[in-house]
């Protein structure tokens, strides 16, 4: 092996026609080349994709680990959709914890800890409550898509560069749709008197989201294809529930209809007169 070469390095080393010339950074003369030859070498298949391009030296790596950590950026954005509190909530103690090196040390921060904890348990109040959670999904529909962006963009790990751009358009976008299959589905759930369904929704959602981002962290290809799973059935299930979501719109406008009404006929007897005549006195 090249006295140069790293210990362990991730290209597999390549017979080169001109072997008997001599290194242009080192005068010996050796059988194979070095990586940082002038012949592009093979990747071995057996070498991990998340290697940093700092600690070797290559600059070809940028792109390769922008693409392994493409199914994490998936499986993120999918939770962020969901529960984008607890999705950056459980990176940082994963990264704080050192069950994984993926997680960047922003996301590692105490204060962002805290207020991601803190925001978790608001939305796991607010997301038992009918009617309320679809105001909380309401407000959420920026939050959630833009979570999705950013934790994507952290975990590509490369400021300013072509992979973070992409890793954010797909947490981003994919965050958007897992939103909407929430927010629908509540909206059909809303339909039902009783509560007890919001609160067993809610509860699988925050398991799943759980379950899920810890097992992206370890089989990130697995986990994405599951949340792939899932937000395709997600979306299926939903153009069959528009009609009790059509309803629970219907419904919401004409209580919103009656409440107006109500309040105009309040001011309206407030501001007529008695009729008792006490007024001339």
């Amino acid at each position: 092996m090249h006295p140069r070469a790293p210990p362990y390095p991730p290209y597999r080393q390549v017979r080169d026609p001109g072997s008997a010339a001599p290194c242009r950074r080192c005068p010996e003369p050796r059988s194979f080349r070095a990586p940082h030859s002038s012949v592009r070498a093979v990747l071995r298949p057996s070498a991990h994709l998340l290697i940093s391009p700092s600690r070797y030296g290559y600059s070809d790596l940028v792109t390769i680990a922008g693409v392994s950590v493409l199914p994490l950026v998936f499986t993120s954005g999918w939770a962020s959709g969901i529960n984008a509190y607890a999705v950056v909530l459980l990176f940082g103690v994963f990264g704080a914890t050192g069950l994984t090196d993926e997680v960047p040390e922003s996301l590692q921060r105490t204060d962002v800890l805290v207020v991601a904890g803190v925001l978790f348990l608001c939305e796991a109040v607010a997301d038992k409550i009918p009617y309320v959670d679809s105001i909380w999904d309401a407000v959420h529909t920026v939050i959630r898509p833009i979570a999705g962006a950013v934790v994507g963009a952290l975990l590509a790990g490369q400021n300013g560069s072509l992979p973070e751009l992409a890793a954010g358009a797909v947490g981003g976008s994919t965050a958007l749709l897992s939103h909407f299959v929430k927010a629908g589905t509540r909206m059909a759930v809303n339909t039902s008197p009783e509560p007890f369904s919001n609160v067993a929704l809610s509860l699988a959602e925050d398991l799943g989201v759980a379950g899920i981002v810890t097992f992206a962290v370890f089989h990130p290809v697995a986990a994405a294809s599951i949340a792939g799973v899932l937000l395709i059935g997600g979306l299926v299930i939903l153009i069959f529930l528009a009609q009790r979501i059509r309803r629970f719109l219907r419904r919401r406008s004409l209580r919103r209809e009656e409440r107006r009404l109500a309040d105009a006929e309040a001011r309206t007897r407030a501001r007529a007169p008695s009729g008792d005549g006490s007024e001339h006195f």
